[in-house]
């Protein structure tokens, strides 16, 4: 059993050192223990710590991709490299190390095949009073989702499985972590969260530059979600809605019509022609956007097959280009 601990960098040569000396050489459970650090288009000495630490895989962006795609970046070259199990922290030393054995452990025993680390988010002392309530509407819109029972979708701390690890997609640009989870609801996969510990405050979030930032990300991810992942119930219920206002208008202009009242509410019977309209139209695009979800599942089963009967492991000389291995 081998098990590859990743790490998504991008300038992350002040921290890194401290997140590399925490990481464990030897988890019980595993045969072998290597890291692999993904590095995001860095241009400080990211690469130059890493080595003189001993990483052992090293993936590189020579352009800064944004952390969802590292994160899928490092997620392919492990399973290339031929990992059992994949774990996903950050270089920022933010979670624990020594609960990574408690975070492979749900893995190990065949009780779950992903395993989110659930941090303690109403006691961080650095997470500011907003930042708590949106990591809180974000877990909750996911857990809705996902019907899943995951208390910190944000959470970056997490084990996956290499059967899973080949099922998923990421296709937001933003962030990684909301999205994997809800794949993992959707394909029943069977998910859990255990409980870790944080360090240190080490430097701000690079995801968090600004409150009205991180909401307005927030939001767009949340809605591509949903347009994604639950596309009939999106569009067929602000259909539903727009359909509902514009049949109660028409009532209300009916009532008044034939009370001898209605030659002052022609706007009301346009306003009601219109949000039929557009109400009815909205609910056929739910059909069709149910059609072309059904479609991407199968497009994403044969993905899951294919890479299910290639090899382990690539040579190193064919990836070369993208990869260095010490």
């Amino acid at each position: 059993m081998k098990l590859i601990i990743q790490i998504p960098c991008y300038n992350e040569g002040e921290t890194l050192a401290i997140a590399l000396s925490a990481l464990p050489r030897h988890v019980a459970g595993f045969d072998c223990v290597e890291w692999l650090i993904i590095d995001d288009g860095s241009q400080d000495n990211t690469v130059e710590v890493a080595k003189s630490h001993g990483v052992d895989h090293i993936v590189r962006h020579t352009t800064n991709k944004g952390l969802a795609h590292a994160f899928m970046t490092g997620i392919d070259a492990c399973l290339r490299f031929g990992a059992d199990v994949i774990v996903n922290t950050d270089a920022d030393n933010q979670y624990h190390a020594g609960d990574i054995p408690k975070l492979v452990d749900p893995i190990l025993k065949n009780n779950a095949e992903f395993v989110i680390g659930a941090r303690p988010i109403h006691t961080i002392e650095h997470f500011s009073a907003l930042k708590k309530l949106l990591q809180n509407i974000g877990s909750l819109v996911v857990r809705l989702a996902s019907n899943t029972n995951i208390p910190d979708a944000p959470s970056g701390f997490r084990a996956i499985s290499r059967e899973t690890a080949q099922k998923l997609i990421v296709f937001n640009d933003y962030t990684y972590t909301l999205e994997t989870i809800i794949q993992a609801g959707q394909k029943n996969i069977l998910i859990t969260s255990v409980p870790i510990r944080v360090n240190e405050d080490l430097r701000p979030s690079r995801l968090v530059k600004s409150i009205p930032s991180y909401i307005k990300r927030s939001i767009i991810t949340i809605v591509r979600i949903f347009v994604i992942y639950r596309p009939f119930r999106f569009f067929a219920t602000i259909g539903t809605i727009l359909f509902t206002f514009g049949f109660l208008i028409g009532l209300r202009f009916l009532f008044k019509h034939f009370s001898g009242e209605g030659s002052g509410n022609i706007q009301s019977l346009i306003l009601a022609s219109v949000l039929l309209g557009m109400g009815f139209q909205t609910i056929l695009i739910a059909f069709v956007a149910d059609l072309l979800s059904a479609n991407r599942k199968l497009l994403e089963d044969l993905r899951f097959k294919t890479a299910q009967l290639q090899k382990t492991e690539h040579p190193v000389k064919k990836i070369k280009n993208e990869t260095e291995t010490h």
